[in-house]
């Protein structure tokens, strides 16, 4: 197996959109409120939600099972629907886009590591990473792939399907993925929650400079009150909302 080491430079792209950073927070969130469910069975899932995470920043975002840590990176990722409130990312108001105009800023401004790999089962490794990044128009999309999965170790890797990759080697290539691109935001569950400790700890290393390299703003869940604190700022959820 390929030795992890510290991400190689990946050529940055000449086609995707960087909006010139502002004043404005990178996310700003305002009152927002996710239910679920019927009239019947309605569960608020978060309960009035106020947050301004700057450019560049690395936060840590934690608190029990069921507190609505996920469902809040769902709702800034533009994957679930804000109940009420305003949501604001990179400058646009994702209440208000329909899912294409969704879809496209995920390509362009965001990357998502989640504990399931959602890994395509019939592309290899390397197309899983490029395919986002053809989508997005990026010119030397397989390049960047290949040097992205060399990153995190699977350089001898690039041909193999899912379906031949063990689940650790899966989430690396989901971390490739999502940081090939070089996303302005980087929204992270519990990233190496299926990963062996030794593993887990060379790849947020791995992610950690990627994100000093690329100056994304890091948003991560993790149980782990260690990798917190790796963050420049912590806060606490609880029953649907931030307490600390």
């Amino acid at each position: 197996m390929d030795a992890i080491t510290p991400p190689p430079t990946i050529p940055a792209s000449d086609t995707l959109p960087r909006p010139t950073d502002s004043v404005e927070p990178l996310v700003r969130v305002r009152n927002l409120t996710l239910s679920l469910g019927s009239a019947a069975a309605r569960v608020d899932v978060l309960r009035g939600i106020d947050l301004d995470i700057s450019a560049g920043e690395a936060v840590g975002i934690v608190g029990p099972s069921g507190s609505g840590k996920t469902s809040l990176l769902m709702v800034l990722a533009g994957l679930e629907r804000a109940s009420g409130g305003e949501v604001r990312v990179a400058g646009q108001e994702l209440t208000r886009m329909d899912e294409d105009a969704l879809a496209m800023l995920r390509r362009e401004q965001v990357g998502i590591v989640f504990q399931a790999f959602h890994l395509i089962p019939g592309m290899t490794a390397v197309e899983n990473v490029a395919v986002p990044l053809e989508l997005a128009g990026s010119r030397g999309a397989e390049a960047r792939a290949v040097a992205a999965l060399r990153a995190v170790g699977l350089g001898h890797r690039l041909t193999h399907l899912p379906g031949q990759l063990s689940g650790g080697e899966q989430q690396r290539v989901a971390l490739a993925r999502a940081f090939a691109a070089k996303p302005r935001l980087l929204l992270a569950d519990e990233p190496t929650g299926n990963l062996d400790r030794a593993t887990g700890a060379a790849v947020m290393d791995l992610l950690f400079a990627m994100r000093e390299e690329a100056g994304s703003t890091l948003l991560l869940i993790t149980h782990d009150p260690v990798l917190a604190a790796r963050c420049g700022r912590v806060i606490e959820m609880a029953d649907g909302r931030v307490v600390a």
